[in-house]
């Protein structure tokens, strides 16, 4: 699949990892280091602009190892960038360690992955049918 992309950055177009990645890294665009304090949030920008075609989304999500190591991730995860969104991509980290942490210009902060979604039409019902699990939620079917 082919996406529209402007890359005003500082940094290479987002490319895949290996063959089999489903997601491409995000990197900060950034004129000077960022510092996130413990608990703090901030949005860093990748001087990434894209035109997805109809049905399709991008999400943005943690890196795995970021979050891991550092306790950096992002806030609204997956973040989705819906079709007709054409502004530059943003990456809201939020710092969940008790360290500080500094992002620094053309570090892997997310990353991307292109996904196919519908467009649902809600048909409105007096009742839904039943089933096994019923109403239960939030761990109602066990732990084991």
């Amino acid at each position: 699949m082919k996406i529209e992309i402007i890359n005003k950055s500082k940094h290479a177009t987002p490319h895949y990892a290996t063959t089999l990645s489903a997601g491409v890294d995000l990197r900060a665009n950034l004129e000077e280091p960022v510092e996130l304090l413990p608990l703090q949030r901030k949005l860093i920008k990748t001087g990434l602009f894209i035109a997805l075609p109809e049905g399709y989304e991008a999400q943005v999500r943690p890196r795995s190892g970021l979050a891991y190591k550092k306790g950096i991730t992002v806030l609204n995860s997956p973040g989705t960038i819906d079709a007709d969104y054409r502004g530059e991509i943003g990456v809201l980290l939020v710092n969940l360690s008790n360290e500080p942490f500094v992002v620094e210009d053309g570090e892997r902060i997310a990353q991307l992955v292109v996904a196919k979604h519908e467009t649902v039409e809600w048909q409105e019902v007096e009742q839904l049918k039943d089933t096994a699990r019923g109403a239960g939620g939030f761990g109602s079917t066990g732990t084991k």
